[in-house]
């Protein structure tokens, strides 16, 4: 088969800049052919490269006493004690998501729990934030059950508890929803693998699944922008199997047991192209690869549909040659490929033939370490106006208007289609707050959350950004956790935009000050930028996925509500209503400033709730929909009414950080009360719960009719 001529139609269409191709013909000291354009297509886009971001990503902290790998590796890895180790990462399947939303969301799963085992790790619990355009988009409702239908049917398939995520709505998605996803694996500490290949004339060992066309150009496609020729992008689109993962899964942790791996590494974006670059350029070394080697489900596949494949479930490794036998027989038994398609070489190498023929030979490094960066031109978020005016509401009635929003009512119809007690070690499925999964034959328990609120991040990237942080460390503080580390998602339009770039700047230098602050360090992540349609982009989206510690099932704060407990407020409220749920919910207002996030209280309050935790029955943290919202869900999971003393609006509706709501018995206030006094807090009692009425101030309706909205909305809107 020919290869295509390269015009500058075909030059367009591989991402390249004008410069950019130039550049690749410098470095060649010629041009290049159709399959070489091809590999530094898929290295060199924003997918890949993270060539926009890098100079950003370096200013985030990364290392803490906890950090036993940070960012770099396919997966970051914390010491969670007793010689174990969390492995972590959260990851984006936009794009793929939009054009073909089952098999979009279905690979998102399947590629982050093969960043998590491949590190030698047994995945324990999954996550994912899902962000849609409005509800009464004509696109939205198949965008929703595609998407959850997906995330469900691999997850369900493979067998990964779902721990907890977040669902949202906003008119910025319409075009463009976002997919991210969690994984979390279990390993021992002293047996952690890496990519960074070593040793010369090693073997390079294809493992899994056959490869097709499938996903051809996905990298390149997630680079872009989407326009009104989307549909032409179905075919690089992956196909899952989750079977065929579970598989991959089991003779991957059974192979590294024989002591053959030297190292590993998941064929993500790019496939054969970024696997084998990634693991030479990390160990300094070159690769060699045969394609004729490389097991084909598909004909008469060009070099060109190999290297760019990006079809699932398969794995590259560098082996130890004297134990190939071993290693080769356990892919057998799990009836999975297992092909020698290479060896490393000690130069600065990329050598790719096919059937003795070569069809690229390229300097390794250029395509990885030293692809371009770029410093993009941004420009600061300017302030938010004031907030004018904000009528006072009916509590009631504002509560029913935040119920009957997709965006704050339960999301029961998406977690049950996701199975969250697989492996039976769920303590805490998803509702309100963190997820909680034993560590399966100990006393710990690692507590999950996934948190951002994109209005914020719009009206001020940098408290936006702080916020993020700091409602993921409230909710694991919540359930009784020490917050460990962070896996971020940033998720943004075109960072070509300088206002664009410029939210991507001030997002990471809010999370850096908080993550720091709280001891939160970002161990791994992924950067989705070009997240816009015609121009239009999403609401700047730097999704946080955290995960915390508890030592002892005793120190899980539960959430016992009962008749008679006193409601107490941990925080500061003057009554914040620049861009609330209310005022978008009640007014249809998208105005004023963020809240602002005061880290010293936080930490501050996290720690007091830690360390009074005994005293309290039932917690979780003050956000969307202020104390009002917050007491309705805990009330509503109980079944038991609440009556809070206010009926004034920013106070029951308004969004200050730093804020917990707690529910006890009144000995167990008072013991609090004084405890406040002496550490310096600020805690007030604010109603109790009991009866069968929700009542703020003198204002009241029956819970049970409350509970049939909060629980219907969801159903009523997409089932």
């Amino acid at each position: 088969m020919t290869d295509p001529a390269i015009t500058d139609d075909v030059i367009a269409a591989h991402g390249f800049t004008p410069e950019e191709y130039a550049e690749v013909n410098t470095i060649l000291g010629r041009a290049p052919n159709y399959t070489e354009m091809g590999i530094f297509s898929a290295m060199w886009n924003e997918h890949c490269s993270y060539k926009s971001s890098k100079k950003w990503l370096r200013t985030l902290p990364t290392t803490g006493p906890q950090v036993i790998c940070g960012p770099g590796e396919n997966a970051g890895v914390v010491d969670i004690g007793d010689g174990q180790a969390l492995v972590f990462k959260m990851e984006s399947h936009n794009h793929p998501s939009y054009i073909e939303p089952y098999q979009g969301a279905a690979t998102g799963v399947g590629g982050i729990l093969r960043d998590v085992f491949t590190m030698g790790a047994r995945p324990i619990a999954s996550m994912n934030s899902l962000s849609f355009g409005r509800p009464d988009h004509p696109k939205t409702r198949q965008l929703v059950h595609g998407v959850v239908a997906g995330v469900g049917g691999y997850g369900n398939c493979f067998g990964v508890p779902c721990a907890g995520g977040e669902v949202r709505f906003d008119t910025a998605y319409d075009g463009n929803c976002l997919v991210n996803a969690f994984a979390a694996g279990l390993a021992d500490a002293d047996k952690i693998f890496y990519s960074a290949a070593s040793g010369i004339g090693m073997p390079v060992v294809y493992l899994g699944a056959k490869t097709g066309r499938d996903g051809v150009g996905g990298a390149t496609m997630a680079s872009a922008e989407f326009d009104d020729t989307i549909e032409e992008k179905r075919p690089t689109v992956q196909v899952g199997d989750p079977f065929t993962e579970k598989r991959l899964m089991e003779a991957t942790l059974e192979l590294m047991a024989t002591g053959a791996v030297i190292s590993i590494q998941d064929m993500g974006a790019a496939g054969l192209t970024c696997s084998a670059v990634e693991m030479g350029d990390k160990g300094g070394l070159g690769v060699k690869l045969n394609l004729e080697a490389v097991p084909q489900r598909e004909e008469n596949m060009t070099a060109y549909e190999m290297m760019l494949s990006e079809s699932q479930e398969r794995m590259l490794m560098v082996l130890k040659p004297e134990l190939e036998a071993e290693a080769r027989a356990v892919f057998e038994k799990w009836d999975l490929d297992f092909a020698i398609v290479g060896e490393t070489l000690p130069e600065d190498r990329f050598l790719i033939t096919h059937n003795g023929e070569v069809k690229a030979d390229l300097p390794l490094s250029k395509l990885a370490s030293t692809a371009p960066e770029y410093d993009r031109p941004w420009v600061e978020t300017p302030a938010a106006d004031p907030l004018g005016d904000v009528a006072g509401v009916d509590p009631i009635d504002g509560l029913k208007a935040l119920i009957s929003d997709p965006n704050y009512a339960a999301k029961n119809w998406v977690f049950e289609q996701y199975d969250t007690m697989v492996m039976a070690d769920s303590a805490r499925t998803p509702g309100i707050g963190a997820g909680i999964i034993r560590i399966h034959g100990t006393d710990k328990s690692i507590a999950f959350t996934s948190d951002v609120t994109p209005r914020y991040v719009k009206a001020n990237p940098v408290e936006g950004g702080k916020q993020a942080v700091a409602e993921s460390y409230r909710n694991l503080t919540a359930v009784g956790a020490t917050p460990l580390a962070t896996t971020d998602n940033m998720n943004f339009g075109n960072p070509e935009k300088p206002e664009i770039m410029g939210q991507f700047v001030g997002a990471i230098k809010g999370i850096g000050e908080a993550v720091s602050a709280l001891d939160m360090p970002i161990v791994s992540g992924n950067v989705s930028l070009y997240n816009e349609t015609d121009g239009a982009a999403i609401l700047p989206t730097p999704t946080i996925g955290a995960v915390g510690l508890i030592a002892h099932p005793d120190d899980i704060i539960g959430s016992e509500v009962r008749e008679g407990h006193v409601v107490l407020v941990l925080g500061d409220t003057t009554g914040h209503l620049g861009q609330s749920a209310l005022l978008a919910a009640v007014h249809g207002r998208i105005e004023g400033d963020a809240p602002p996030v005061d880290l010293a209280a936080e930490k501050t309050h996290g720690d007091f709730i830690r360390a009074n935790r005994a005293l309290i029955k039932a917690c979780t943290d003050l956000s969307d929909g202020g104390l009002a919202l917050a007491a309705f869900e805990l009330a509503e999971a109980a079944g038991v009414g609440v009556t809070l003393d206010t009926d004034d609006t920013a106070q029951l509706f308004g969004e200050d950080q730093a804020r917990y709501l707690i529910a006890c018995n009144f000995d167990q206030a008072e013991a609090l009360m004084i405890a406040a006094g002496r550490a310096g807090v600020p805690l007030t009692t604010v109603g109790k719960f009991g009866g069968s009425e929700v009542s703020f101030g003198t204002t009241s309706a029956p819970l049970a009719d409350l509970s049939a909205i909060y629980r219907g909305t969801f159903a009523d809107t997409f089932a």
